[in-house]
């Protein structure tokens, strides 16, 4: 009687290994708190009930509850088909080609419902690496558990009872604060490369210690995320980094060898003080605005990740005599090109990420009307932002951000009183001289330094 019930409360697996049986864990053993539990996902769930299916949360929601957080999202599993699904919702919308699920609204929140996967058959579509192509094989409840990449996103909870199915003991992991894949590490990895980027992200956010036998494989198996779609990885990324962990998580990807091929040449960057500081400093502000709850944006953090491979760039450019301003154009243009290659960078955020860069040497005119014009810049408060973390990281001298923060909180007489103070760089003081342009032949009138946009 004992032994049941420590087994119960640690989730532990039987002792022939059967993982077609579920352990049962009761309100008291597991200690949700159902007030955490969206009131739509219980409606979700209490739908299908009603109409003779099966439905339990699952995944990330249940782990998250397990510890005491509120989930982000919540995700149901069911033995109802997506057509099934679909009908027992008014706002219902079955999506995907790898695997189909039904994305069920209710307003702006919501809900994910997969029907329970089966054993991965040979039949199903692969890549020549392989990894799964498409797979809309449905199955048991048990099967679904196994296709589960880790052990502590394969648990299911009722909240009609208040019950936790436990098939692979992961509420044993939780406690033991332990990420462990279920099945064969290489075959999972082969099955979907991506996962090896979740083990990093699920490590670093939760704070936990990566089982061995899990880890092993990685680095050597790192190469195959080069297989797979640019967009599936810069979602994964983006996840990554927006985790309120995305100081740790840039630390594990770098000890388990994946961030080759993912942000090129930023290990470079991270060599060079300044440019580590800045990095630092800008994943830093991340972490803590995604800890407060507060919104972040996705071209601001990308823009501060590869900003230094830009000022290499800008630099370079103006050394071979390109004027300051479309030398920061080409630089932009030949990072973003770069990065296009590796991950699927979205037009909006691309924009936002050249609105920053092109902003900066703007700050740095502060005489005449230029920094009121630059006040009513769409991206004003993203860039002034980017330069306090270049002020903060020793780049240039933290007395701009200092004037900026001053004329941006003054009202009209003192920052007239600001603009008639003799700027401390001589470079503000007086127009540069302008040099004579470059004539060029109407044969090289496609080159890149020719097609430059100017300010």
């Amino acid at each position: 009687m004992i032994k049941k019930l420590i087994r119960r409360i640690l989730g532990t697996k039987q002792k022939n290994g059967d993982t077609s049986k579920a352990v049962v864990l009761t309100a008291k053993e597991h200690r949700i708190d159902p007030k955490l539990v969206s009131a739509n996902a219980v409606r979700v769930t209490s739908t299908l009930q009603q109409a003779g299916f099966k439905a339990f949360l699952v995944g990330g929601a249940v782990r998250d509850l397990l510890l005491g957080v509120k989930p982000k999202d919540f995700d149901i599993a069911t033995n109802a088909t997506p057509e099934q699904v679909k009908r027992l919702f008014r706002r219902a919308f079955i999506i995907g080609k790898r695997f189909q699920i039904v994305h069920v609204m209710f307003g702006q929140d919501l809900l994910e419902v997969t029907t329970f996967r089966g054993t991965s058959t040979d039949a199903a579509p692969k890549d020549e690496h392989g990894r799964v192509l498409r797979d809309n094989t449905f199955g048991e409840q048990h099967e679904d558990a196994l296709r589960r990449d880790f052990t502590i996103n394969a648990m299911y909870y009722d909240p009609a009872t208040q019950t936790v199915l436990d098939y692979h003991g992961g509420m044993a992991d939780i406690r033991n604060k332990t990420l462990r894949i279920i099945g064969v590490p290489e075959a999972r990895y082969r099955e979907d490369p991506v996962r090896m980027l979740r083990v990093v992200r699920f490590a670093a956010k939760l704070n936990f210690v990566i089982d061995p036998a899990t880890s092993a494989p990685i680095r050597v198996m790192a190469p195959l995320i080069n297989n797979v779609p640019a967009a599936r990885v810069f979602d994964e990324m983006l996840k990554l980094l927006m985790s309120g962990s995305a100081l740790a998580c840039l630390q594990q990807l770098r000890k388990e060898g994946l961030h080759h091929g993912l942000l090129p040449l930023l290990d470079v960057v991270l060599e060079q003080p300044l440019g580590e500081k800045f990095v630092r400093l800008a994943l830093a502000s991340t972490d803590e605005r995604v800890k407060q709850g507060k919104p972040v944006s996705p071209g601001f953090l990308f823009a501060s990740l590869l900003w230094h491979q830009v000022l290499e760039k800008w630099k370079a450019y103006q050394a071979a005599g390109e004027y300051p301003i479309p030398a920061l154009h080409l630089a932009a243009d030949d990072v973003l090109n770069t990065q296009t290659d590796k991950l699927a960078l979205q037009r909006k955020i691309a924009s936002d990420m050249r609105d920053i860069w092109a902003m900066q040497p703007r700050f740095e005119r502060r005489i005449g009307k230029s920094p009121y014009k630059l006040l009513e810049h769409l991206r004003m408060r993203a860039g002034y932002d980017f330069l306090l973390l270049r002020c903060a990281s020793g780049e240039i001298d933290s007395e701009i951000g200092i004037w900026w923060t001053a004329f941006m909180e003054a009202d009209g007489p003192g920052r007239e009183a600001l603009l008639a103070k003799k700027p401390s760089s001589t470079a503000e003081a007086a127009p540069a001289k302008k040099r004579p342009r470059r004539r060029r032949s109407r044969s090289a009138g496609g080159s890149a330094g020719g097609t430059a946009k100017t300010e």
